[in-house]
C-alpha cells in the first residue's frame, strides 16, 4: 500500500476520459471542476450537485469524507473500510487523519463504477483458485477467531462495499462478488441471499445474474455479477444517497423521494421497476433498504440514467423498521403501496398485478416452494 499523503489535487478519469480534477484548498475544502472538452462531450457525473455546467464546485458537506457524494461511492465502505483501516494502521496511518483526497487516491481498479483517480492505486487482482481458504482466512479477521493474511484478503477484499466480508472474483470471465458467512449470520446466509434473489427474479425483477458456488464448510458462496462491468467495462455508478449528497447510514429517506428523482432523472420504465423493488422489499420484509442500495447507472447509448438492478436482496424480519420509509411510515402496508400508484400517476393494473405477482411469489416462498 503506498500512501501519498501530500496529495491536494486529484484527475478524475471516467474509464480513460479526462472528466476535470478535484483540489483540497490550504482550509480543507474540496473543490471539483469539469474539463472544458469533457463538457462539451460528456455528462453529468451527478445531475442534482454537479451539473454540467463550466465552474467550480465546492463542497458544502463534511459528513461524506469531505467529498462530493459520486466520489464518495468511490470509498470502501463497510467491510472494505474495515480491511482499508487495519491496512493503514498496520503501515503506521490512522485512516481518521488523511485527507479526503489521499483517501480516494487509495482506491483500486475494482471501486464501484468507472470513475478512476489519478494518482490511485494500480494493483490487479489474480484469479482465485480456492474461496473455502479466502472465506476462512476472512472470518477469521471479521469475527478475531484466528490468523489471517491481511494482505491477502485486503487485496480481494479492500475495495468493497457492504457489511459482511467479501471478494472481488472472476466468474464466466467476468468480474462478480462474492459474499462469506460470519458468526453473527450463522453458516448458510450465502444459501438464504440465492434463495431472496430467487424470489425477486421470479417476481420479475431486474436482478443480476446470480448464483450459489460450491463450498466444502456450508451450503455455498452467494455471488453476484457486478453491474457496473458489462463486456469487463466500468459503467459510471452513482447511488441514490450519494446523488442527494447524503449519508446512507442516516435513515433519512422516503420511497417517495426516489420516485421523485426517477421521474426527474430517468425513464418511465424505471418508474415501474422501482415500484416492483418497494413492494418486493415491503412484503418480503427486506428492510436492509438504505440510500446506497439504489444506484442509477449512466447509459451511454441513450444518454440517460436508468435505475440498476436490484442488489443485496435479504430477508430481514428481526429488523424493527424499514431504512427507507413510505410516506414516513417505517412499516409500510399494502395500502400505503397504492397509495404511491395515484400520486405518481401510475398505472393502476399494472401497479396491482405487480403487488398481487409478489404476493404470490412471497405465500410460495413461506410454503419452502422456492428453492
Amino acid at each position: 500500500m503506498i500512501i501519498r499523503k501530500d496529495i491536494i489535487k486529484l484527475d478524475v478519469y471516467y474509464n480513460d476520459i479526462y472528466v476535470g480534477y478535484l483540489k483540497e484548498s490550504s482550509s480543507n475544502n474540496v473543490y471539483f471542476k469539469y474539463d472544458t472538452e469533457w463538457l462539451n462531450n460528456g455528462f453529468s457525473i451527478s445531475p442534482i450537485s454537479l451539473p454540467l455546467v463550466n465552474k467550480t464546485f465546492k463542497v458544502n458537506n463534511r459528513n461524506l469524507e469531505g467529498l462530493f457524494g459520486v466520489f464518495y461511492d468511490s470509498l470502501p465502505y463497510g467491510w472494505g473500510k474495515l480491511l482499508t483501516i487495519k491496512k493503514l494502521k498496520e503501515n503506521g496511518y490512522d485512516y481518521k487523519n488523511l485527507s479526503p483526497l489521499t483517501k480516494l487516491s487509495l482506491t483500486t481498479p475494482y471501486s464501484i463504477g468507472a470513475l478512476r483517480y489519478v494518482p490511485c492505486s494500480k494493483e490487479l487482482i489474480n484469479k482465485i483458485q480456492n474461496l473455502d481458504l479466502l472465506c476462512t482466512q476472512s472470518i477469521n479477521f471479521y469475527d478475531e477467531l484466528g490468523d489471517y493474511d491481511l494482505d491477502l484478503i485486503y487485496k480481494y477484499g479492500g475495495s468493497s462495499g457492504g457489511a459482511r466480508p467479501k471478494v472481488n472474483y472472476y466468474y464466466r470471465n467476468e468480474l462478480w462478488i462474492v459474499k462469506f458467512p460470519c458468526k453473527q449470520d450463522g453458516i448458510n446466509p450465502g444459501y438464504n441471499e440465492y434463495i431472496a434473489n430467487m424470489c425477486a427474479k421470479l417476481c420479475d425483477i431486474n436482478v443480476n445474474d446470480f448464483c450459489l458456488l460450491p463450498s466444502k464448510i456450508n451450503k455455498g458462496y452467494f455471488a453476484a455479477k457486478r453491474f457496473d462491468y458489462v463486456d469487463n467495462k466500468k459503467i459510471h455508478v452513482v447511488s441514490l444517497s450519494s446523488l442527494l449528497e447524503t449519508s446512507h447510514t442516516i435513515p433519512n429517506l422516503d420511497y417517495t423521494l426516489l420516485f421523485q428523482v426517477i421521474k426527474r432523472f430517468c425513464g418511465e420504465s424505471d418508474l415501474y421497476e422501482a415500484y416492483k423493488i418497494m413492494c418486493f422489499n415491503i412484503i418480503f420484509n427486506n428492510k436492509d433498504d438504505h440510500g446506497r442500495n439504489f444506484s442509477f447507472i449512466y447509459n451511454e447509448s441513450d444518454k440517460t440514467y436508468h435505475l440498476s438492478p436490484f442488489y443485496d436482496i435479504t430477508f430481514t424480519p428481526n429488523k424493527l423498521e424499514h431504512e427507507m420509509s413510505l410516506y414516513r411510515n417505517g412499516n409500510p402496508s399494502i395500502s400505503d403501496l397504492k397509495k404511491i400508484i395515484s400520486d405518481f400517476n401510475l398505472d393502476n393494473i399494472i401497479c396491482n398485478n405487480i403487488i398481487n405477482k409478489c404476493l404470490y411469489i412471497h405465500d410460495k416462498f413461506l410454503n419452502n416452494e422456492i428453492k
